[in-house]
């Protein structure tokens, strides 16, 4: 629970330390911390696993910002019809080797290629979807048939923000994708 309830929550982890004494148990906020380096990893891949083959044949892909030692970094993410996300992945760039990145990753999780693929306007998709997915898939970039991926922004939006960024990009990526 100590875990999960940064993640899961808008709780800092002194926030987790003073629930946890009210529960009768006296544990500091970098213990908390400790494990949640420790234990977070485990969990992405448990939850990952059971992922795995459950996503529909059209998938949204886009990218958002998020600052990481005052810098802006890039998360990728993908979800399906369905608003199920099946992958993300943060990235210090936004390039073609980034997006084609991604997909390798996002076709290796999944175990399956899907029939459409809806992104921004990015130029860097329109490539990385055809070197990796191939051209039989409906690749359709609108800027306005991407809503439901700006949507979905908003959970991962809002729990960093309290935030006010990440200290280092390897902290941000573990709580990016056990977040996610």
């Amino acid at each position: 629970m100590a875990v999960l309830w940064p993640l899961r929550y808008k709780l800092g982890l002194r926030d987790v330390a003073e629930l946890l004494l009210q529960r009768c148990f006296e544990v500091g906020y970098e213990t908390i911390r400790v494990w949640e380096f420790r234990f977070a990893p485990l969990i992405r891949e448990n939850l990952r696993a059971k992922r795995r083959g459950i996503a529909g044949q059209s998938w949204y892909l886009d990218e958002t910002y998020i600052k990481v030692c005052g810098r802006w970094r890039y998360l990728y993410r993908a979800i399906d019809r369905e608003g199920n996300l099946l992958d993300s992945m943060l990235s210090e760039h936004r390039d073609k080797h980034a997006a084609r990145r991604f997909l390798r990753r996002l076709i290796d999780s999944e175990g399956q290629k899907p029939l459409r693929m809806t992104t921004d306007k990015h130029p860097a998709y329109t490539k990385a979807i055809r070197w990796i997915v191939g051209r039989k898939v409906l690749h359709r970039h609108n800027q306005y048939s991407n809503n439901r991926m700006e949507q979905n922004h908003r959970g991962i939006k809002q729990r960093y923000y309290p935030m006010l960024g990440f200290k280092q990009f390897e902290s941000a990526s573990r709580f990016c994708t056990a977040f996610d």
